[in-house]
């Protein structure tokens, strides 16, 4: 236990460290973006003292450490709400998209790797590779826009952009910030249909992303376990091998899996910033490329270091 503590905190302070780094070496000046471009040298000197940028490297970086434990993590200079609230605010966006992506990963990417496991080498197995690595692998700005151009502007069978349509958008409460969850609780349906017609697609395109990776590493656990010992004695029991692989191989290759549905899961809750952006969905992916663009370098960190937290 003392052990696995200790490590716990090496990491934390690694990321610490990385998080404190990444702010060193981005190309803006918080400064400027404090003074604006024609400000004063006095004004500018003054700043810089009162962020602490004239003090030694090590000391800064203890400062912020002691920041970041207090939950000290300032103002966002685009905003200028504490970056707490924003985080607050933003990131339920991000994590009902996730969510609702990774089930859709899940629930048909273990399946899709049990069939190719079933059928190695044969045809369902190279379809059914050949469709996870197109949906792992094709740029998801690309399917976003595609998606938008079908579905959307031609075919009209989603909705466009963003969480929910002005006309609704005033009239949910905000309790979860969970839009689904909040529309419901407030029983306005028709508000909920909006809402699930805005979210369908952007995680469609998510839940191929984790689908891919899910199947491919579902089906290799599934053959590694398929080549142990214990199977061919069911093999001799007369077992079939959809009861072997559903039974058995799965159950015994379920450890793998979930670390691999985790890993998925944190790179969805680490914030989807180009699909957030294709859609305009205001979630934590959007939040980082806004507070980048604008050399919101507190804000960036801020976000930067829950990322790391959640892959922790």
């Amino acid at each position: 236990g003392t052990q696995q503590l200790t490590s716990a905190q090496v990491r934390a302070t690694n990321l610490l460290l990385v998080t404190f780094l990444l702010g060193r070496v981005l190309p803006a000046d918080p400064v400027l973006r404090v003074v604006g471009d024609r400000a004063p040298q006095e004004l500018y000197d003054r700043v810089y003292r009162e962020m602490g940028l004239h003090r030694p490297v090590a000391q800064q970086f203890a400062l912020f450490v002691g920041d970041m434990v207090r939950g000290n993590f300032g103002k966002s200079l685009v905003t200028g709400n504490p970056i707490a609230e924003d985080i607050l605010r933003y990131f339920p966006a991000t994590f009902e998209l996730a969510t609702l992506a990774i089930a859709i990963g899940v629930l048909a990417g273990i399946p899709l790797g049990v069939l190719c496991a079933q059928h190695a080498g044969r045809l369902p197995d190279h379809l059914a590779r050949v469709a996870s690595r197109a949906g792992h692998s094709v740029p998801i700005f690309s399917l976003g826009i595609v998606g938008l151009l079908v579905f959307y502007a031609n075919l009209g069978w989603v909705a466009g952009p963003g969480r929910l349509d002005v006309a609704y958008r005033y009239s949910v409460p905000e309790v979860t910030r969970l839009m689904l969850l909040d529309t419901l609780l407030a029983g306005e349906w028709e508000a909920f249909g909006n809402a699930l017609s805005h979210i369908v697609l952007p995680a469609t395109l998510l839940g191929l992303v984790a689908l891919g990776y899910v199947t491919r590493m579902t089906r290799s656990f599934l053959l590694w376990q398929l080549r142990q010992d214990y199977t061919t004695v069911l093999r001799l029991k007369g077992l079939s091998e959809s009861a072997i692989l559903w039974r058995h191989a799965l159950r015994n290759a379920a450890g793998p899996i979930l670390a691999v549905i985790a890993l998925t899961y944190a790179y969805l809750l680490e914030g989807a910033v180009l699909t957030e952006t294709v859609f305009a969905w205001p979630g934590l992916g959007m939040y980082i490329t806004d507070s980048l663009f604008a050399a919101d370098i507190p804000a960036v960190l801020t976000a930067t270091l829950l990322v790391g937290l959640i892959f922790m």
